[in-house]
Order: C-alpha cells, then structure tokens, then sequence
C-alpha cells in the first residue's frame, strides 16, 4: 500500500518569518527592511446634491517636508476624482492608468463612465499586487445613480461610505465627520465640514500640513478649489534686520597706511594677421 503524503498545512495565527529574516540580515551585517513611513490626510463626504472631496498639500520624505503644494486630488474623469494617500508615484500613477482607461471606455461606448466602474478597476488593479502599491484611495462622483463615496485600500478591498477619512491624519479628520456630519448637508455647511476635517487632520498629525483643497462633484459640474484654504499661514516678519549706521557700538579702531602704486599700462604690439 503506497501514501501520499499531503502539503503541510500553516499553522494559523501570525507569521514570524520576517523577524527571523530581520535577525539573519543583523547577523550578516546587513540592513533591515524598514516600513516606509508616509503622511496625508485626505476625506470625502456625500451632501444633498453631491460629493465633497478634501486633502491636504503636504509631501513628506521621512522626517522632511518635500513639498509644501502637493496636488493629491486627482482627475479620473469629468464627472470623478481620486484623494491619494500612501506613497505619491504609486498614487498618481495608478489613477492616471486609471482615468485613460475610463477615456477608453467612453470613446468605445460613447457614454459617461459610471463610478462603479472607476471602483472596480482601481480594487482589481491594487489587489493584483497584494498591496505592494501604496495607494490608499478616496474615489468620489456623480453619475445618473447618484453620488458616490468609495474608499479603497492599497490591498484591494473596498467600501462604499456617506463619509471616509484616509492617511496618517484620518483619526482626526474622522472625528470630526463623526461630531459633524449629518444626511442631506447644505453644500456650504458640508465644504466647511471638510476643511474642519483637513486643518483637524493639519494640526494633529505631523506628516499632514500646508493648504487646504476641496473639490466639489455635482450632477454634471465639478469645482475643484485648489488652495481653499491656508490652514498653516505663514508669519509676516514684524521688524528689519538693516540697522542705521552708529547702531552697533565700535570697540577699536586701526589705520593702516596704504603705499600708493601707480600702474602703466603697456600696449600689447600689434601682430599682422596678413602676414600669416
């Protein structure tokens, strides 16, 4: 009698395997895997008449501030658009792959992409690489079902929502949905709630600063704020640093003598260009 012996099967529960890999690159003098640490805030709200999409401008490279003007909402289509947080090539690119395919798909079909549509080839594409690509995203819009409020994770899943806060600063900004969001906002009471959310997440969460950017997504229009708001103005500089003279006290003083040289010039002998 012959058996077949089956796979070992894992064990359930959580994997150590990475730590036993960290200590071996130690042991070998290597450098470990580090998590790359990013910062953003960016939220989405569904009103009476729309959606409101919200997001901070800061990118951040470790513990520097790489650019204080971020753009983090992005286009997908005419009647759509994208926050982005996570790591900003991974975010721009996959909603640029995304927005000329919904292009594709109008020009093939002749209608306007549904929002649905956008969702489902954004969560297919992050779950094909197991979140390797660090893209968090908010995907908000109108269409003839309505708005439409979807966050997605960088490994695929996806929910739809009334509100959603994403990134680094989203405990704070979703705080203030939770205290201040209600069903069919005004479109005024619902920007001003997500500027709240944005400076909540600015001034609570390093990795979160700058400006303030709101793009509202109605039936057919889109406004899209770039720079709504400075939540972090800079300081205007109260005095001047050019002092009179006599201002700063003279403790010595020493004269030197200069012999004076006076220079001739000598007039270079002009060289006959015919005669070579």
């Amino acid at each position: 009698m012959s058996y077949v012996l089956c796979p070992e099967i894992p064990e359930p529960g959580f994997s150590f395997e990475n730590c036993k890999r960290n200590a071996l690159l130690e042991s070998k003098g290597f450098t470990t895997p580090k998590a790359i640490k990013t910062g953003t805030t960016i939220v989405g709200i569904v009103y009476k008449d729309g959606v409101i999409l919200g997001a901070d401008t800061r990118a951040t490279e470790d513990t520097t501030v790489a650019d204080k003007n971020c753009e983090k909402i992005h286009f997908l289509a005419p009647n759509m658009y994208c926050c982005g947080a996570g790591t900003a090539a991974d975010t721009e690119m996959t909603t640029q792959m995304v927005a000329a395919q919904l292009e594709l798909h109008k020009l093939y079909t002749n209608r306007e992409a549904r929002v649905a549509t956008a969702n489902q080839l954004l969560k297919q594409y992050l779950f094909s690489y197991q979140g390797y690509i660090g893209a968090a995203l908010i995907l908000g819009g109108v269409d003839i079902e309505g708005p439409h409020l979807h966050m997605i994770y960088p490994h695929g899943s996806s929910v739809d929502l009334p509100y959603a806060t994403m990134g680094s600063g989203s405990l704070a900004a979703i705080s203030v949905f939770e205290l201040g969001w209600k069903p069919e906002m005004g479109e005024e009471e619902g920007i001003q709630l997500v500027r709240n959310a944005i400076a909540a997440g600015i001034f609570n969460d390093l990795g979160s600063g700058s400006n303030v950017d709101v793009c509202i997504i109605r039936k057919g229009v889109v406004d899209y704020r770039r720079t709504y708001d400075e939540a972090n103005k800079k300081g205007v500089r109260q005095g001047s640093y050019k002092f009179p003279r006599g201002a700063t006290a003279v403790l010595s003083t020493k004269v030197v003598d200069v012999e004076e040289v006076s220079v001739t010039p000598v007039e270079a002998e002009r060289m006959d260009v015919a005669a070579f």
